[in-house]
């Protein structure tokens, strides 16, 4: 009878799933906020150092200290949804018709493929499929020139201090250097695709996004995007969210900082706020510059194992 009872108790047990007791942090960042620089291309008026990131503290402001502790919750970066520049800006995945080419280059390849130049006047071997596919492939190039624009798409996405490998000087470099944009025969898309396949692997953090779908990038997370509105259709965008291990209850003030991948943090206060709690269950935080207009909203869902809110 005895061992009827363990096993009857480990039965009761299978599939139980322990809570989670952080907190679930969203985060809308003003339009205004700054995006780090490509690290492969100049950098626009404004822009931050490329190998920087932002951090969320939260501060607890303990009387019997000297200063404010300051707990870091959450490092992230900003970046256009796609970079023009980035040698591992390519096409990956399945259903793409050219893997590991250069993103740069799809409009070429496609009309090497068709044989049409000049859409306005394709060649009268021209099937109408091929009509579709480079007038698509056109407007796809149209659509990632305005995602990567200053004023298209940015991505709240996770941090890193990775690098890819170096750009080969030309389509038969070494075999570890990624080719240039500029290669688009079979063999040099295979070796871009292995290297920046592989540099992903080796960093699940390593930001590179797609104009596919801005939410599912070629490598790292995106946690949201910055606010804005989405130039390709004119929809609005923003909000970002993280998951972290603190409850954040009795927490004085939230603040972000901007720093510096080698520097020793914080960096520069960009962000700072006190919570309230307007609704039960939730804190919110208003968060403003001490140094511009910019704001930015915090809503947290403390204590996720002890949830007041019913949705």
């Amino acid at each position: 009878m005895r061992g009827s009872g363990v096993a009857f108790t480990w039965l009761a047990c299978v599939g139980c799933v322990e809570t989670f007791s952080g907190s679930n942090v969203q985060l809308d960042l003003a339009s205004g906020i700054a995006a780090q620089a490509s690290a492969f291309g100049t950098a626009l008026p404004g822009q931050r150092d490329p190998h920087s990131h932002y951090t969320i503290y939260a501060i607890d402001e303990d009387v019997d200290l000297p200063g404010a502790r300051l707990f870091a919750l959450q490092r992230f970066e900003i970046h256009p949804v796609v970079d023009l520049a980035s040698p591992c800006f390519i096409d990956a995945g399945p259903h793409v018709p050219y893997p590991g080419l250069h993103v740069s280059q799809y409009a070429n390849a496609v009309a090497a493929a068709t044989g049409i130049t000049d859409i306005a006047n394709p060649p009268a071997s021209a099937s109408e499929a091929d009509q579709i596919a480079m007038a698509t492939a056109l407007q796809r190039m149209a659509n990632v020139a305005a995602l990567g624009a200053e004023t298209g798409v940015r991505v709240v996405s996770s941090a890193s201090t990775s690098d890819y490998p170096a750009v080969a000087p030309d389509c038969t470099g070494p075999d570890d250097q990624i080719p240039p944009p500029s290669c688009t025969l079979p063999d040099a898309n295979a070796r871009r695709l292995r290297l920046c396949q592989a540099a992903w692997a080796a960093d699940p953090t390593y930001f590179e996004g797609s104009d596919r779908v801005l939410v599912e990038p070629l490598g790292g997370i995106a946690y949201g995007m910055v606010d804005g509105q989405n130039p390709v259709n004119q929809a609005p965008v923003g909000g970002a969210q993280f998951f972290v291990d603190e409850a954040l209850r009795g927490i004085d003030a939230f603040a972000i900082y901007a720093e510096l991948d080698a520097a020793a943090d914080p960096g520069e206060l960009v962000l700072f706020g006190r919570p309230t709690q307007p609704t039960r269950g939730v804190v919110h935080v208003h968060l403003t510059s001490v140094t511009s207009g910019l704001t930015a909203e915090l809503a947290i869902f403390a204590n996720l194992d002890e949830d007041e809110v019913t949705f």
